[in-house]
């Protein structure tokens, strides 16, 4: 194995400091994870694909909040926008919560094949 280390960082490269880490976890005897089959990995992005869609549109309605409470005419306005605020938030990151425990708990199964019956139990493909 060559040794990574002396390659010229990239600016703003983890990959230097990975490195190591990489070479600690095989000289562990994790080997070079090459038993992360590829469905693993293709519901790992998954997953992180659901968590930023998940937190994009949250950013969204932060700033809607924001705008709210600038163009808001009494305190009861400001209270009332806060308010429905958590109350979206708090369904929302339970509901993201849910679906993040139930795609964590397929992420290593094995894929099941579809059996052409229309009742398919593939959970290979748990795209969001």
């Amino acid at each position: 194995m060559t040794d990574t280390t002396d390659a010229t960082p990239v600016p703003g490269s983890v990959a230097p400091a990975m490195a190591p880490l990489l070479l600690a976890w095989q000289a562990a005897g994790l080997g070079p994870l090459v038993w992360l089959a590829p469905t693993v990995v293709e519901r790992m992005s998954d997953m992180g694909s659901a968590w930023l869609t998940f937190v994009a549109d949250r950013v969204q309605q932060d700033v809607a909040l924001q705008h709210g409470l600038l163009h808001a005419q009494s305190p009861a306005d400001v209270q009332a926008l806060q308010l429905d605020f958590l109350r979206k938030a708090v369904a929302q990151y339970s509901a993201e919560t849910d679906k993040m425990l139930e795609l964590g708990t397929h992420l290593f199964d094995p894929a099941i094949p579809d059996t052409g019956t229309g009742t398919s139990t593939d959970i290979d493909n748990v795209n969001v």
